[in-house]
């Protein structure tokens, strides 16, 4: 691996030290470093756990470029892309060459993230007893959510063969502190990963509060593994995690459809009662890159993504959403440079439990014809009376557009991305070039041979 990965006990203390006093650390070249030697109280695991949150929003994880990667991957004509960069631009055309370095950051910053969390898990010990598990639950949090990123980018989907036998991603549980501990670690299976994955965020839901400010909690881990079970065709248990959610009665939909986007950071929590989580940004920290590469100039973006008529097409002419977008060609949810990436929004829970509900031939919560008709009652279009697959799929599609969604539920529903089907081998990210000039036992994947 990456230096920068393998080294990371020095970003690692680094960071927790600019956090907790912006003290300066002389960083002299070093191989590895004893994080025991740094990290000596409560205090100092908890910082490292807030550092875990600002790798988790970096651009290339979940401050928008994963989003918009899944966007550009799975579009058909509803997107195009004129912007400059290169890497953005194979991923849109399904043309990715193995050195595509936005898919070596994703995965760089992406083990980096897990790296800190790993730290944070080592150091349990020394966290308050009163604390404790609210920080393993955070740590778990964070850790199972970027595995499920991974594998689900950079491995066969989880219907796409067997998954107990495809290769999905390293698994790496203990903390990276040497420069060469991580060389030979090999890919575990796709199986081997989801079962991290959920047992991660199983043990999350456990150990998190109801209520913890604008850091994950309970429902931010059921959300999450509503996805995950979602990705899985698991509906049951996809539809009794989202199910949690929305019975928690902690969230709601926005009056206005364009009220759930471009909010700041509120003390206290995320900014609206519709996020089940979110990424903080704000003008002192962190970068909205959503806004980067879909907002225009005039909202400070570089305006490298247009919406193409092919996507207006698919809404009924009173549908809410369409005074969303302007100047004909831009969405307007990440208008807001200094704006909160939205992660999870409660709509997605009630969309999750509509389709496992109706796949399922049930009604846990509600009817699944139900749930849609709210959904469509906020955006002012009229209740349907009749409910099919495809009504639901749909109505999916232009709620979440935009947000990060498309490829997987391209890849779960087995759908085709213009000639591709959903398991062409374009449709999958590269093992990083310089990852396997390392370690060549991790394997490339099958378009990049």
């Amino acid at each position: 691996m990456n230096k920068k990965i393998l080294a990371l006990s020095f970003i690692l203390i680094a960071s927790l030290v600019s956090i907790r006093c912006g003290d300066q650390l002389d960083l002299e070249p070093n191989n590895s470093i004893d994080a025991n030697n740094a990290l000596k109280t409560s205090a100092d695991v908890e910082a490292l756990m807030v550092g875990a949150y600002d790798a988790l929003s970096d651009i290339d994880v979940y401050g928008g470029n994963i989003q918009m990667d899944a966007e550009l991957m799975g579009d058909n004509g509803e997107l195009f892309w004129d912007g400059t960069f290169v890497s953005p631009g194979e991923i849109w055309t399904k043309s990715m060459l193995i050195n595509n370095d936005q898919a070596e950051a994703t995965w760089l910053d992406s083990y980096e993230t897990i790296n800190i969390c790993n730290n944070v898990l080592a150091n349990l010990d020394l966290v308050t007893e009163d604390r404790r598990d609210r920080i393993e639950g955070e740590a778990r949090f964070i850790r199972g959510t970027v595995y499920f990123e991974l594998v689900r980018s950079y491995a066969r989907t989880w219907t796409d063969g067997t998954p107990a036998s495809n290769p999905g991603v390293p698994i790496v549980t203990e903390p990276t502190t040497t420069e060469n501990a991580m060389a030979k670690v090999s890919r575990s299976s796709v199986a081997e990963v989801y079962d991290l994955v959920i047992d991660d965020l199983t043990s999350a839901e456990t150990l998190l509060p109801e209520e913890n400010g604008f850091f994950a909690t309970t429902y931010a881990a059921s959300a999450i593994l509503s996805r995950v079970y979602l990705m899985q065709n698991n509906y049951a248990d996809a539809a009794e995690a989202a199910n949690r959610v929305i019975e928690s009665g902690i969230y709601g939909l926005t009056n206005r459809y364009a009220d759930a986007f471009n909010k700041g950071s509120q003390e206290g929590g995320n900014a609206t009662i519709e996020d089940v989580f979110a990424i903080q940004i704000n003008s002192q920290d962190g970068v909205n890159d959503m806004n980067t590469y879909f907002a225009s100039s005039d909202y400070g973006g570089r305006g490298d993504i247009y919406i193409e008529l092919a996507h207006f097409e698919l809404y009924e002419p009173n549908d809410d959403r369409l005074n969303l977008f302007y100047d004909d060609e831009r969405t307007g949810k990440w208008n807001n440079q200094f704006g909160n990436v939205n992660i999870v929004r409660l709509a997605e829970m009630y969309l999750t439990r509509a389709e496992a509900n109706f796949r399922e031939g049930t009604n846990l919560g509600d009817t699944p014809l139900n749930d849609i008709n709210l959904i469509r009652e906020r955006v002012n279009l009229d209740p349907l009376v009749v409910l099919t697959l495809d009504d639901i799929l749909l109505e999916r599609h232009l709620e979440l557009a935009f947000e990060g969604h498309l490829i997987h539920d391209i890849k779960r529903t087995q759908s085709n991305v213009g000639d591709l089907p959903f398991d062409a081998p374009e449709l999958i990210f590269p093992i990083p070039l310089r990852e396997l000039n390392i370690n060549p036992d991790l394997g490339q994947n099958d378009a990049y041979l």
